[in-house]
């Protein structure tokens, strides 16, 4: 029987999530602890050590289950997109009420007081969430400690509409691979988060997006079929079609999100991986992300 995929399934051959005791064998079984992240991002890293590799990043006020703390390092799972790996401990709290906001800009200043001369404690970006419960002036504190400006947030089923826009607030910021936030994002980063914005939760990884967003468009290689919004996948990676001259990616040929004509990345792609465009998928309505 073949095994669920590790990426989104919690299970080690020593400890496995309580929900996985009829799929995979392990020593143990946890229920898991609900936490909320409460630093501005902090990387989800394949094992638990500060040089491993960085899958994902988790952002302010994301809900996670935690399978074990050991060691300073808490095994998790992120509850926005079902992601699992490792993140430091310290920078979890206990769960906080819930959400009733999101950032809707690429990053705004925490501070400790509503006061713009004061040193910020945190950066957050876009699509943290946060629960408001105050106002001053023009700030507002949220749960968890510290003041947001106002202006920066949007309500939580407040939305933007047009990922294609999203993606290009995003221009410049620096490829990271397994970032997605606008200090550094990577291909299926940048997608995840523009469409987060515009309330569509959806996977991680490239190969898992590819299989689960909208429905596959019949694609021979024929532009004139794209409409602004259509996503675009190659194995290892994917971007968002605008229009007959513009394609937006995070890429580690220029290291930054570009526009350039999908013929000409396409053709750069080719000549580096001999790789074709495998499949375009089209958004339909889903589950907005709470």
């Amino acid at each position: 029987m073949t095994k669920p995929d590790p990426r989104l399934h919690p299970y080690r051959t020593d400890l496995a999530a309580e929900q996985l005791r009829d799929m995979v064998a392990a020593d143990r079984y946890v229920p898991g602890t609900s936490k909320t992240v409460a630093a501005g991002s902090v990387s989800l890293r394949r094992t638990p050590q500060d040089d491993a590799a960085q899958d994902t990043e988790l952002l302010f006020g994301e809900t996670v289950t935690v399978y074990e703390d050991k060691d300073g390092w808490s095994w998790l799972q992120a509850a926005i997109d079902g992601y699992v790996g490792y993140a430091p401990t310290e920078a979890l709290q206990d769960k906080l009420g819930a959400a009733t906001h999101h950032v809707a800009v690429l990053r705004s200043y925490l501070f400790s007081k509503p006061d713009l001369k004061i040193p910020p404690i945190a950066l957050l970006s876009m699509n943290s969430a946060v629960h408001v419960i105050d106002q001053d002036g023009g700030y507002s504190a949220v749960e968890g400690g510290g003041w947001l400006y106002t202006r920066h947030l949007a309500a939580i089923d407040d939305f933007d509409t047009d990922h294609t826009k999203v993606a290009q607030r995003f221009l410049g910021a620096p490829y990271y691979w397994g970032g997605k936030t606008s200090v550094g994002l990577d291909c299926s980063g940048l997608i995840q988060v523009a469409l987060a914005r515009c309330g569509q939760a959806v996977p991680r990884d490239s190969d898992m997006q590819e299989n689960a967003i909208g429905v596959a468009l019949p694609f021979d290689g024929d532009l004139s079929v794209l409409q602004s919004g259509d996503l675009v996948y190659w194995p290892g990676h994917a971007g968002i079609w605008i229009d007959s001259n513009r394609f937006i990616h995070a890429n580690a040929t220029d290291m930054m999100v570009s526009i350039a004509p999908l013929e000409h990345v396409a053709a750069h792609i080719k000549e580096a991986t001999d790789d074709d465009i495998r499949s375009v998928r089209r958004l339909i309505p889903r589950n907005v992300v709470s």
